[in-house]
């Protein structure tokens, strides 16, 4: 007979899990909340893997770096090359073209629409972190960009994926002072008939699924931020751990930032350029330990697409400075943001039991104004309608953008940007801090070991207690997650992430890779300026993938080439024409010269 005391407590739970209710199949039972971390998860939209302090970076970024002393910063964590897929595998914890991520909603191969895994949106056959983290008794929280579809987009928005509240915009960009879009829509009658008038278009936003406006004037950094720290006060008496999840549009395209940040950054692009400034990271990056210190030097001489600094006009030179002190200056401003957050939930004791990630969505951006890679109707819309002159510089009348030179340039040690699948484009920076008191690898340290954005959801419900599901969530038929947690790596159970046969395939715009354990086979097709070839690299030794493998080690070349080919078949990839390219959209309305591939690079002897 239990004690009139445990009798009570015993009765108090039983009237507590009538009143929430039996959570869907594969929640996990709400355990006791102390127990469960909170869950903040920050994504910056375009950093480079160069761009934090420990990889050469020059922006001033102290709470990012007081975030990498007390957990530990990952250089071999990686991404899809273009936004909406990585947040797809980052919130379900699956490859993009098992949930409907198998294409970019702005640059859709046109064989590929209609066919499953390539409807540009996130489709019902899975299942988000944050609707099972909602069913085991958290609040959840979204601020920012979403882009994996609600209304306009096809798909669902935030608040139909698990989110309590959410606030921000639906699409993959926005201007960052108003509510003006990022790139216009010839398809939409309205949008048509503004850019006749050269008038830009307006971007719906939305907070829990109702159109709102934007206040003008503020800073999109500044908007979701506070808006978040909102959200988490008004909430903060429940009783419940919370998952919020800040996806800033910073530092994408267009660059715009407070004017003050912006001239502090000139004159040191200004002095150094385009390769003083990749060789300088590079040096920074083997001295950090981010990468090894005999890795080799990505040369850029033979890349015909990129310009020497020296073939500049002294006003190009000034002009290009500015460009990219003002993409420096976005995530100057980021981390401040970030500071405030990080000030609210230190302040209102909620800072130590809380699971922090940072991580960049993919490469830098390096669309160009001209050159091979440029859209001239893209180019031609902004000539029409946004200042051209250097006193507007971060301004909301403004859309300047970093561009291949700098993109590659702010990678260091890696090669290309976004939109490919070299490391330049999905090789970025992630810092992962546990709660106080977790037991972890040593605080301040730089893991070199292969991590993968989908072993991020996986990760937080590992902490979180709760299990994912793997055939069934409620109603639905889910793919089961091919995610691993982090979690024996980083309490030290585990040498790695992922072992070589948890082998990861990406392949989108006719582009295609595989990684397995240190070994990573690459093709990049030829109107990417590759020759469609598959080589074969060591991404730990060779980051910057400047040595082919091929004459070396044939054998597992073609293993790999083959678990390629069956996954391939297994999913429904559908082969890409080779002259066809992800610029070939619908603001491309001129016709794409005929380009030669890029030389390639010698194999080792």
């Amino acid at each position: 007979m239990p004690k009139p005391r445990l009798l009570t407590l015993l009765l108090v739970a039983g009237l507590l899990q009538l009143l929430l209710g039996t959570p869907p199949a594969g929640a996990a039972e709400p355990t006791t909340r102390r127990q469960r971390p909170n869950v903040l998860l920050v994504v910056s939209d375009d950093a480079a893997f160069g761009d934090v302090p420990w990889g050469g970076g020059n922006a001033a970024m102290p709470n990012l770096e007081e975030l990498a002393r007390e957990g530990v910063a990952f250089g071999n964590f990686h991404t899809s090359p273009v936004c909406s897929p990585t947040r797809a595998s980052m919130l379900t914890g699956s490859d993009p073209i098992d949930v409907g991520l198998g294409a970019f909603d702005y640059a859709i191969y046109p064989p590929t629409k209609g066919k499953p895994g390539h409807e540009g949106y996130l489709t019902r056959n899975t299942v988000t972190v944050a609707e099972l983290l909602r069913d085991a008794g958290y609040r959840t929280l979204m601020v920012g960009k979403w882009h994996l579809g609600g209304p306009g987009h096809g798909g669902w928005g935030p608040n139909e994926w698990g989110f309590d509240r959410s606030y921000g915009i639906l699409s993959g960009g926005s201007n960052h002072w108003n509510q003006q879009v990022f790139l216009p829509n010839p398809k939409k009658p309205e949008h048509r008939e503004l850019m006749a008038r050269r008038v830009v278009p307006t971007e719906p936003w939305f907070e829990n699924g109702q159109p709102v406006q934007r206040p003008i004037g503020i800073h999109s950094d500044d908007l979701f931020t506070s808006k978040l720290l909102t959200y988490l006060e008004e909430s903060k008496d429940s009783g419940q751990p919370f998952f919020a999840y800040l996806a800033f549009t910073s530092p994408h395209s267009p660059l715009q930032a407070p004017a003050q940040l912006i001239s502090q950054y000139t004159d040191y692009f200004y002095k150094h350029g385009y390769h003083g400034l990749k060789k300088l990271r590079y040096e920074a990056q083997k001295n950090s330990g981010l990468i090894p210190a005999t890795s080799p030097f990505p040369d850029q001489s033979h890349n015909w697409l990129l310009q020497s600094w020296s073939s500049l006009s002294d006003e190009q030179k000034r002009s290009e400075a500015r460009a990219m002190a003002t993409y420096t200056a976005m995530l100057d401003h980021q981390d401040q943001s970030l500071g405030k957050l990080l000030s609210y939930l230190k302040e209102s004791g909620q800072l130590d039991n809380t699971l922090i990630i940072y991580l960049s969505d993919n490469g830098p951006e390096g669309m160009d104004d001209d050159g091979p890679g440029a859209n001239p109707s893209l180019s031609r819309w902004v000539r029409e309608n946004f200042s051209q002159d250097p006193a507007d510089l971060g301004k909301g009348n403004t859309f300047i953008e970093m561009g291949r030179h700098w993109a590659n340039a702010s990678t260091g040690a890696l090669q290309w940007w976004k939109w490919y699948l070299a490391e330049g484009g999905v090789r970025t920076p992630m810092v992962l801090r546990l709660p106080a008191g977790s037991s972890q690898r040593q605080k301040g340290s730089i893991s070199t070991t292969y991590v993968n954005v989908k072993d991020l959801p996986l990760t937080i419900l590992d902490y979180a207690q709760v299990s994912a599901p793997s055939e069934r969530y409620g109603e639905r038929n889910i793919v089961k997650p091919t995610g691993v947690s982090m979690r024996p790596y980083l309490e030290g159970k585990a040498d790695v992430v992922r072992t070589p046969e948890q082998w990861v395939v990406s392949d989108i715009f006719g582009n295609s890779s595989i990684v397995s354990g240190r070994f990573k086979a690459l093709r990049q097709s030829k109107a990417m300026f590759g020759d469609g070839q598959w080589r074969l690299y060591d991404i730990e030794a060779d980051p910057g993938e400047t040595r082919p493998l091929n004459a070396k080690q044939p054998a597992r070349l073609q293993q790999l080439v083959a678990l390629y080919e069956n996954y391939a078949k297994e999913k429904g990839i559908v082969p890409v024409a080779e002259n066809w390219s992800p610029w070939q959209g619908d603001l491309k309305q001129l016709p794409r010269p005929a380009v030669a591939p890029l030389p390639a690079p010698a194999e080792l002897p």
